[in-house]
C-alpha cells in the first residue's frame, strides 16, 4: 500500500448500499408509504441522538446494545434503538399539540452494539406505523389491512398474518393452573411449529412448569391448529368461550379478536392472509392485546413484520394510559425476500427509464432537445455523454445499468421526422434486440409512455 494511502472498507457490522440496492430499496419504501398515506397516517422523523435517560430502563436485558456515550456538552445521550420509544417521547413532549387518534409512520435507521452475523447487522431500517389514543377495534384491524395492502402492493402472494391476544395467552396460563411460571408457558408455546408438542412440553417443565399444567396449556394451544378460513376463527373463539368462562381475561381477549376478526373482511382482506393461531406469543412483554405477526410462505427467514396493542408504553413521558396499536414491516427480511424469491416480476436496478443516444456531433442538440421532451414529462432520462463513441458502446452502458429503453436517432431518421425505440437487453447488444418500433418525432413523449405503461 503506497505511503499515505487510507484503506478502503467498512466498519463491521455496517453496509454500503450501492445504487441497484438502493433503487430496489426506494422501491420497497415508497411502496409501504403510498399504503401509509392512502390510510391518512403521516409522517414523524425523531433525532439519532436523545439522551440516555430517554431510552434506559426501556429494553431489559438488551439495553447493553445500547450506543451511549457523553457528547461534547459533557451529556449522556444514546442512538436510537428502535422507533417505538422516540415515539412515547414525542407523545409525551408534544401531547397538548397533537390530534388525536395520532396516526404516524417513521422510516429510519436504529443501531445496536449486537453482534453482527448473517441478517443481524448495527445498523439497520425499522418502518412503523402506530395509532396513538384509541382503543377501537378499528385500528388494530386498520393495521392487520396495512399488511394486506403493503404486501400485495409489492407482489407478494405467500404469506399469512397470524393474530392472537396477550390476553388469551395470560388466560391460558391461568386456565393451565401455571402461576407464576406463566412465562414459561408463553416462550414455549411459541416454539410449537418448530420443536413439536414433545419439545414444548419438555420446555415448560425445565421452565418449572408441572407436566399437568404443560398438558392443559398445550390441549388449548392446539385447538387453533389446521384453521381454514373466517368461521374456523369465529368458530374457535366461540369454542374457548367455555374453558375461559371464570376468566375475565381471557373472555375480554376473546371478545377484543372477535371484533377484529370481524372487521377484517370490511377493510377488503381475503381471509386466505390471516389465521388466529395460539401459539404465537411475540417476545416483547409491553403488549397488552392484540398481536399479530407475519410469516412468508416462499422462504424459511423468521417473521417479515409484527406488532399488536400495547396500551401503557406510549403514555410513559406523560405520566398516563394511552392506548396505542402499531405494526412494523420488517424491511430488511422484505428485501431479502424480494430478491431471492423474485417477487414482483423484474426487480429494478436504476432509476433511469429510458436511454437516449447521440448519432455523432452533429445530432447532439436533436438528442438534448428529445431528453428534455421526455423529463418535462416525467420520464427520468439519460442522454449519451461521448457523441462519437458509437451506438453499440452507447447501448451496451445502457443495458449494463439495466435501462430498458433506448431512443435512436440518425440523419435518416430525422430527415424522416421519426425516431427508433429500442428495447435493451442485458447486454446492450444492438444486433441481439428483439423489439424496435419507429415512431414519428412529434409522438415521442405517447409512444415511450405506451412503452413504459405509465399514464
Amino acid at each position: 500500500m503506497p505511503d499515505g494511502q487510507i484503506k478502503a472498507q467498512t466498519l463491521k457490522g455496517f453496509r454500503d448500499f450501492l445504487p441497484a440496492q438502493m433503487v430496489l430499496r426506494q422501491h420497497v419504501i415508497g411502496t409501504l408509504r403510498h399504503v401509509f398515506e392512502q390510510h391518512g397516517f403521516e409522517p414523524l422523523e425523531t433525532p439519532v441522538l436523545e439522551y440516555a435517560e430517554t431510552l434506559e430502563g426501556k429494553y431489559g436485558d438488551d439495553e447493553r446494545l445500547l450506543y451511549r456515550f457523553t457528547d461534547h456538552g459533557d451529556r449522556r445521550v444514546g442512538m436510537r434503538y428502535d422507533l417505538t420509544v422516540p415515539l412515547a417521547r414525542v407523545v409525551g413532549q408534544y401531547v397538548n399539540t397533537l390530534a388525536f387518534p395520532f396516526k404516524r409512520y417513521q422510516i429510519q435507521p436504529v443501531w445496536r452494539a449486537d453482534r453482527p452475523q448473517k441478517g443481524r447487522y448495527r445498523e439497520f431500517y425499522q418502518c412503523d406505523v402506530d395509532i396513538v389514543g384509541t382503543s377501537s377495534p378499528l385500528a388494530d384491524a386498520e393495521c392487520v389491512s396495512l399488511y394486506y395492502e403493503g404486501f400485495r402492493d409489492l407482489g407478494f402472494v405467500n404469506y399469512q398474518t397470524l393474530l392472537n391476544s396477550r390476553k388469551l395467552l395470560t388466560a391460558i396460563g391461568i386456565y393451565a393452573g401455571a402461576g407464576e411460571q406463566a412465562g414459561s408457558i408463553f416462550r414455549a408455546i411459541d416454539k410449537l411449529a418448530k420443536v413439536g408438542e414433545t419439545g414444548v412440553i419438555g420446555e415448560m417443565i425445565a421452565g418449572g412448569v408441572s407436566i399437568e399444567a404443560s398438558r392443559r396449556a398445550i390441549d388449548i394451544v392446539k385447538m387453533s391448529q389446521g384453521r381454514r378460513d373466517q368461521s374456523d376463527d369465529l368458530k374457535l373463539i366461540a369454542n374457548l368461550r367455555q374453558p375461559f368462562a371464570d376468566i375475565p381475561v381471557g373472555i375480554a381477549g376473546l371478545d377484543e379478536l372477535e371484533a377484529m376478526i370481524k372487521l377484517l373482511p370490511d377493510f377488503g382482506v381475503p381471509d386466505r392472509y390471516y389465521k388466529l393461531d395460539l401459539t404465537l406469543a411475540r417476545g416483547l412483554n409491553y403488549y397488552t392485546g392484540a398481536v399479530f405477526e407475519v410469516v412468508s410462505q416462499d422462504i424459511q427467514i423468521g417473521s417479515l413484520g409484527g406488532g399488536g396493542r400495547y396500551d401503557e408504553l406510549v403514555g410513559m413521558f406523560s405520566g398516563r394510559s394511552i392506548p396505542t396499536v402499531g405494526a412494523s414491516f420488517g424491511l430488511e427480511r422484505i428485501i431479502d425476500v424480494i430478491e431471492e424469491a423474485k417477487i414482483g416480476g423484474p426487480l429494478p436496478r436504476t432509476t433511469s427509464e429510458v436511454f437516449v443516444t447521440v448519432f455523432n456531433s452533429a445530432m447532439l442538440a436533436s438528442a438534448l432537445a428529445i431528453t428534455g421532451e421526455l423529463r418535462a414529462a416525467g420520464i427520468n432520462t439519460e442522454v449519451a455523454y461521448e457523441p462519437d463513441s458509437g451506438l453499440k458502446k452507447q447501448l451496451r452502458y445502457a443495458g449494463n445499468k439495466g435501462i430498458s429503453l433506448a431512443i435512436i436517432e440518425g440523419p435518416d431518421e430525422q430527415a424522416k421526422g421519426e425516431v427508433m425505440l429500442r428495447e435493451i437487453g442485458e447486454s446492450g447488444d444492438k444486433d441481439a434486440i428483439p423489439n424496435q418500433t419507429t415512431v414519428r418525432r412529434d409522438e415521442i413523449v405517447a409512444a415511450v409512455k405506451v412503452r413504459l405503461a405509465k399514464p
